[in-house]
């Protein structure tokens, strides 16, 4: 599949859901994509990206941006502390804040940079033990947490649903949350479901495999 039959898909959704066009923006996941692929993306227009790892995308971006500065860099894989100050300096928006301990190194950070990118608080909407996440009881207290004690800017909330379960569910979970907490931003919806979380308000959708093909792992 490709591009732009990704963005078809996309705006028969919006038209289907009565949504506007600027309603979503597609983040095009490049974790573990070879740079010819990545680069032909490039070229047909795509301008956000999502990686799964700082490091991976230290040694990717910087390069990609001397001939494409108008990049927009999402980070939505989890982020470790010692991570934080390089994660700023790269990445537009983190869709990873978990933690109370992240959080705090976040606002240190910030401050220190001058620079805050887009914040959106992971909920871990089905309780898996694997998962990194804000659990859906904790998450009020998190994202108060986040913005009296760390002045964080949350911008919205984040979910990967687990993969036994029906996705819409757990979209239409998260838009709650997010309308009880005053947050508009909804990163929800991947490449099998994207359409569904279109339909519940998702904001940011994050397509990997259905643009770029299957992830080369060596």
């Amino acid at each position: 599949m490709s591009l732009l039959e990704i963005q078809h898909r996309i705006d028969n959704g919006l038209a289907k859901a009565n949504r506007a066009k600027d309603d979503i923006t597609l983040i095009a996941v490049s974790k573990v994509q070879p740079d010819a692929r990545v680069a032909l993306v490039l070229d047909h227009g795509q301008r956000v990206f999502g990686e799964n790892k700082v490091q991976e995308a230290s040694g990717k971006w910087p390069g990609f941006r001397e001939h494409y500065s108008d990049v927009d860099l999402h980070l939505i894989g989890p982020l470790q502390t010692n991570k934080v100050k390089p994660a700023l300096m790269l990445f537009d928006a983190i869709h990873t804040v978990d933690r109370p301990k992240l959080a705090r190194k976040l606002s240190v950070e910030i401050q220190a940079l001058g620079r805050a990118p887009q914040l959106f608080v992971q909920v871990n909407t089905g309780e898996e033990p694997q998962k990194s996440g804000v659990l859906p009881a904790d998450l009020d207290g998190f994202i108060s947490q986040c913005r009296n004690e760390f002045d964080l800017p949350i911008a919205g909330l984040m979910v990967i649903p687990p993969i036994d379960e029906e996705p819409s569910l757990h979209f239409a979970l998260l838009a709650k949350m997010a309308k009880r907490n005053g947050l508009a931003g909804l990163s929800m919806g991947m490449s099998s479901d994207f359409e569904s979380a279109i339909a519940l308000g998702a904001t940011h959708i994050r397509v990997g495999s259905a643009i770029f093909g299957a992830r080369q792992t060596t």
